[in-house]
């Protein structure tokens, strides 16, 4: 079959994937997903859907409908919400609460998994940015975050300290990962990363250029490693700030290719 590169056509035998998101211009995974399905010769190609969160039932389940759809990425907002619109969860998806993807199974049900967390502690490694023994301070505690939040404790994060504005999110969250990896997380009061080797924005602060940091860099340690989920810009206020600061800044391109072979996994792609 022929991979969607330029020039190659769409046709009636085409497989169909959607990303969900609102707002959707900032997306990445079409620029890294079609490229791979042409290279791996499938007759395959991932659209952008903007989703808004009020319209995200029918728009889930209208695409249920697509005998033809595959899958579904999900983005802001809609990690934590489209959990309850999948008819099974995958391992990760029970214990951080979101998901951000939904796959197609032959039975006709959708099964959702999160890929987040490992492809954000796949893109650190990657980077030369060693996790284990690590204290991380993580800002953003919704569906990135929380699957971030798990994926760092497993791959040995000697402690997490956690800060969002929704403190009932954020304790919730705590409470959780404690259950699996007890005295290692803990809630901030506020948002300072005092004395983290990482600190992780895991909100979308910095997708619109009047955003607020989520955090400032200043009272980092030399050397802490600044990171940021947001996807475009590449070059966040915040990673900017932390680079005119001198600590090394992680962008957040890394977290999407860090799940490209997850992804591959999960839907068949081989």
């Amino acid at each position: 079959m022929t991979g969607h590169h330029a020039g190659t056509p769409v046709n009636g035998a085409t497989r169909l994937y959607a990303v969900l998101g609102d707002p959707i211009a900032q997306v990445k995974a079409p620029a890294l997903m079609n490229p791979l399905f042409a290279r791996l010769g499938l007759d395959a190609v991932l659209v952008p859907v903007h989703a808004r969160p009020a319209h995200l039932d029918a728009v889930v389940r209208g695409l249920r409908q697509v005998d033809n759809l595959d899958g579904m990425f999900v983005t802001v907002p809609h990690k934590v919400a489209v959990r309850r619109l999948a008819d099974r969860c995958g391992p990760a998806v029970d214990v951080v609460g979101s998901a951000n993807v939904l796959r197609r199974e032959p039975d006709g049900c959708w099964l959702a998994e999160n890929f987040d967390g490992s492809g954000f502690v796949t893109g650190l490694l990657t980077a030369g940015h060693e996790p284990k023994g690590a204290h991380v301070a993580l800002f953003g505690t919704g569906g990135a975050g929380s699957a971030i939040a798990a994926a760092l404790l497993d791959a040995g994060v000697d402690r997490l300290s956690a800060y969002d504005t929704d403190t009932a999110k954020l304790h919730a969250l705590v409470a959780r990962l404690d259950a699996h990896w007890p005295d290692r997380v803990r809630a901030l009061t506020a948002p300072h990363p005092q004395g983290a080797d990482i600190a992780v924005n895991a909100t979308p602060l910095g997708l619109r250029p009047d955003d607020p940091l989520p955090f400032s860099p200043d009272s980092l340690p030399p050397g802490g490693v600044v990171a940021d989920i947001v996807m475009e810009p590449r070059e966040t206020p915040l990673l900017r700030e932390a680079a005119t600061l001198g600590h090394p800044v992680h962008h957040g391109i890394h977290m999407l290719e860090g799940q490209l072979d997850a992804y591959r996994t999960f839907f068949g792609l081989l």
